[in-house]
């Protein structure tokens, strides 16, 4: 059990940074040869996202968790998601109406720093509950920028490593809007971080999504300073061809990568990607995308934007790479891994610099998350662009949209049925003296039935993304 729960300094709402001490550790601890990927702090949830009613479930590093909000202590907690009786998953409990984790089992309940509080089914007097074995072991934990953070490695460490954020949005935070989304992807922290720092793919792969094959043009990478807590690269030219200015990129070791890009035309942007490794091929992404716009407008329309809609713009982006991303992860590991990279792969031009930079930290930091471990066999292409289960019903956004968008598609067929049954008998009643009424409800109808099909097409685009993606598709003349 863990007694370095860290402690809330402002909202009552919510666990925010740990206090600074002069023992500050590095992330990936001590050792300056060796990145351990337990220091550190890990997203594991956007707060908007968790519901305080009850307990939600979480992989960190091949461990269960369930985080809870303990309500005696206004804070996030994060539980190993099992109990110490017989193991079964916390998360399938509930939190009792004295604020405690309770075992969905046999009702032994726990308190926000793991101990257990009572056992029912002891006799009067016995005092079970006290012993070190009937503890749950407990994480840090701490929210930064609307995340919840988990620290999975030893707890005393926690306080005095650095939680990774992007400390210039702490800076000025009103300054900035910020859209975000998030998704369970089918391949490595790693992978995702190899992808996102290269910004020379997004022409192609990208193309018809947020890319156009026609802005391609050579990528002259710099990487100007690094360490074991990762490293800074710039693009001097930047993308579009150089319209848009100079981008620099920031990679915070493990699993952090921002670009910064200031254009004339829009302002200043960013784009900010964490990976948090779930097990071995899997992980969480977390994208905020913060904008400071040279003008209003803009800015006006992003924040009018419902969330869940913009998170299905986003989910097809990042199936433009998913399947291959998939499959590429797979090959290399056949190929001898980070350890063969440059053999593996064939960098010829500075546009892979940023990779080529973070194969070479894996390698000499010996970075491993899941060593020993062999990626699980390919998943089918359906199974790869499964939106449902890889975040809808993990979005509080999407899965409100996605239950009102059921009811409405409901109500939208019972008044379409209604109105086309009772259509034959006011023609019977009118005949054709009123052709006008008549021929607005056969309108309507029609329109009823065009309005359920289309929202039945927005329906599935939260349960699947789409089989072909835009850039392969047929070019128009």
């Amino acid at each position: 059990m863990s007694n370095s729960i860290i402690q809330s300094e402002a909202s009552p709402l919510a666990v925010t940074s740990p206090t600074r001490t002069t023992e500050a550790l590095p992330a990936g601890g001590i050792d300056p040869e060796r990145f351990d990927w337990q220091e550190v702090w890990y997203p594991v949830y956007y707060v908007q996202d968790l519901d305080k009613s009850q307990p939600s479930r979480f992989t960190l590093l091949e461990r269960d968790m369930v985080l809870w909000w303990d309500n005696n202590e206004q804070m996030w907690r994060a539980f190993l998601d099992e109990c110490p009786h017989r193991l079964a998953p916390l998360s399938e409990g509930r939190i009792n109406k004295d604020g405690l984790l309770e075992c969905p089992y046999h009702g032994w309940a726990f308190s926000g720093t793991g101990k257990c509080d009572r056992i029912p089914q002891q006799v009067e007097g016995g005092k079970a509950e006290v012993s070190q074995r009937a503890c749950v072991t407990a994480f840090p934990t701490t929210v930064r920028q609307g995340m919840l953070f988990v620290y999975p490695g030893a707890a005393e460490n926690a306080a005095k490593t650095k939680v990774p954020i992007v400390d210039i949005l702490d800076e000025d935070p009103d300054g900035w809007i910020c859209l975000n989304t998030f998704r369970d992807i089918p391949y490595d922290a790693l992978t995702l971080m190899e992808n996102v720092l290269d910004s020379s793919h997004i022409p192609y792969t990208h193309h018809r999504t947020v890319g156009n094959r026609s802005n391609v043009s050579p990528v002259e990478l710099e990487v100007v300073e690094s360490g074991k807590w990762g490293f800074k690269g710039t693009w001097a030219a930047g993308p579009r061809k150089g319209t848009l200015g100079r981008q620099d990129t920031t990679f915070i070791a493990p699993g952090l990568m921002w670009h910064d890009l200031t254009s004339k035309q829009f302002g200043r942007t960013l784009t900010v990607v964490y990976a948090t490794p779930i097990r071995k091929g899997e992980c969480r992404l977390f994208a905020i995308f913060p904008f400071k716009f040279s003008s209003k407008i803009p800015g006006l329309f992003l924040k009018l934007t419902p969330r869940w809609y913009s998170h299905i713009g986003q989910n097809s982006v990042l199936e433009d790479d998913q399947i291959f991303l998939h499959h590429q992860e797979r090959y290399l590991e056949e190929r001898g891994g980070s350890d063969n990279f440059t053999k593996a792969f064939y960098l010829p031009t500075k546009a892979d610099l940023f990779v080529f930079q973070l194969r070479s930290w894996v390698n000499q930091y010996s970075v491993d998350p899941f060593a020993g471990k062999t990626l699980p066999p390919s998943l089918p292409r359906e199974a790869l662009l499964d939106r449902y289960h890889s975040h809808t019903e993990k979005c509080a956004s999407c899965r409100t949209a996605l239950a009102n968008l059921q009811k409405l598609r409901v109500g939208v067929a019972t008044l379409t049925v209604l109105v086309w049954a009772l259509l034959p008998l006011l023609m019977f009643i009118y005949g054709q003296t009123n052709i006008f009424t008549i021929s607005f409800l056969t309108l309507l109808v029609i329109s009823g039935a065009g309005i359920w099909f289309g929202l039945g097409r927005l329906e599935r685009q939260f349960y699947q993304g789409r089989l072909v993606p835009p850039r392969n598709l047929p070019e128009k003349n």
